[in-house]
């Protein structure tokens, strides 16, 4: 029977034709399993994203990891809760699938270099989920199933934009030889696909053994942090941005400067955090979300520090950008002291003298961009200060304890400056005169001699604004 809708009008408010809604499709069980499959795998996603961004050297995977594990952590929630709509509760989200998935991720996770990582997870995983994807829009009903529908959909948006980035990132970070080498491994992954029936089960399993190659002695997470050769003096402490920027004798632009370095600094936030959300197993999956959010913004904040050096004609390697706070956090602080020193800090940038101060300095100095950039930053400050009082508060008890223990362990890893001064690491040069002189060339402007002088250090400081933004 063929029906005409009012006016031709298209049919079942735009899902799809008729034609279509009369084909039977996945029934509530099959589609069921299907989603927890997309579950496991974006979860297994996350964790291998998380786990490699701070021992990744690269500037720009790192920011990539940073963005794709928050990614994948939304999509963790979103099937969560599709699932617990389809007479699920309990959800049994937590039982690995299929034994050769376990081998499949353990594997990738467990990838002894960034070039088989990036073809595992761009070219292996990655595209192995969105194929399960598109499978499940050709065989399910787009009416009866329309909500799953609907979170299919934005999935393979986001995956086509990170399979993107990888294949490009691919094809300048591996070569033919190292393809080649790999080629013994890139055999068991399909394998791994083959034995599990592919990523959603829906074909029929291959029967073969699979013997663990990277993955045979466990995956270890390596919590300290690693930059690559742009990275000069990762142990400088030679600059304290935070006395230039609260006093008030020192021009609005010139801070933007000291703004822009205190931003693409925040790398090693992300640094930090994937070691808190790495080593802090069994939270519920908002706690995940929650701080994939966080640790995404905090990349995002760095890279605005990277874009606002080049605005204004700065090359932002001539800025000494530290790893010290990361590598000393991770390596000495246990994760939940490392988060009672994120929670502090945040906590320090919700007065009017922190992050809504460097707004009105980014406004103030004239460049739209800093006072752009500076705004969204407070924007998401208060966010993760939120984060913090869900997760680290709630464990705490009680805030003002949390913020006693936060001071707590920074004070405890205060300042290193000069035994990594005694040990050679770094000579804590000061980088201020060549960044202001390159951005008053830019500006086409003559340095200002009080501004050019300044010359003060991490002696004896730390890197809040606990005692700084009282004195300004």
């Amino acid at each position: 029977m063929k029906l005409q809708t009012y006016r031709d009008l298209p049919p079942l408010a735009g899902l799809c034709s008729f034609e279509q809604a009369t084909r039977p499709g996945l029934m509530i069980e099959s589609c069921v399993a299907r989603l927890k499959r997309y579950h496991h795998a974006f979860k297994r996603l996350h964790e291998i994203f998380t786990a490699r961004i701070t021992a990744e050297p690269i500037y720009e995977l790192k920011s990539a990891f940073s963005l794709h594990a928050y990614l994948c952590s939304e999509h963790v929630m979103s099937l969560r809760t599709r699932v617990g709509e389809m007479r699920e509760p309990p959800l049994g989200l937590d039982a690995i699938p299929s034994d050769a998935l376990q081998v499949f991720f353990d594997e990738i996770l467990a990838a002894p270099d960034t070039a088989q990582l990036l073809v595992g997870l761009y070219e292996k995983a990655l595209p192995a989920l969105d194929a399960a994807l598109a499978r499940h829009l050709e065989e399910t009903n787009h009416l009866a199933d329309a909500p799953t529908i609907r979170l299919i959909r934005f999935a393979r948006l986001e995956l086509a934009d990170m399979v993107s980035f990888g294949n490009k990132a691919g094809a300048q970070l591996v070569d033919g030889k190292a393809r080649s080498a790999m080629g013994g491994w890139l055999t068991l992954l399909d394998d791994c696909l083959a034995v599990a029936g592919q990523l959603d089960g829906a074909t029929e399993p291959l029967k073969k053994n699979l013997t663990r190659i990277h993955s045979a002695k466990p995956y270890v997470y390596d919590g300290r942090p690693q930059r690559d050769e742009r990275f000069r003096d990762p142990w400088n402490q030679g600059v304290n941005p935070e006395v230039f920027l609260y006093d008030p004798e020192m021009p609005a632009r010139a801070k933007t400067l000291m703004l822009f370095y205190r931003r693409i600094r925040e790398i090693d936030v992300p640094e930090m955090m994937a070691s808190i959300i790495a080593q802090t197993p069994d939270k519920p999956a908002g706690y995940y979300r929650d701080m994939s959010r966080q640790l995404w913004d905090e990349a995002r904040h760095a890279m605005m520090g990277e874009v606002g050096f080049i605005a204004n004609g700065v090359d932002w390697q001539l800025a000494r950008i530290s790893w010290n706070w990361s590598y000393r956090l991770n390596t000495e602080c246990t994760p939940m002291e490392r988060h009672a020193v994120l929670y502090f800090i945040e906590q320090g940038l919700m007065g009017k003298t922190g992050k809504r101060y460097e707004m009105e300095v980014g406004v103030e100095s004239g460049d739209a961009l800093a006072g752009l950039f500076q705004d969204y930053d407070w924007a998401d400050e208060v966010l993760h200060a939120r984060i913090g009082r869900d997760w680290f508060v709630s464990a705490m008890g009680d805030s003002t304890k949390a913020i006693a223990y936060g001071d707590e362990c920074w004070s405890r890893i205060l300042n290193n400056w000069r035994t990594v001064l005694d040990q050679g690491l770094t000579r804590h040069e000061n980088w201020w005169p060549v960044v202001y002189s390159a951005a008053c060339q830019s500006w086409n402007i003559t340095p200002d001699p009080k501004v050019l002088a300044y010359n003060q250090t991490y002696e004896g400081s730390r890197a809040d604004l606990k005692h700084v933004s009282n004195s300004g």
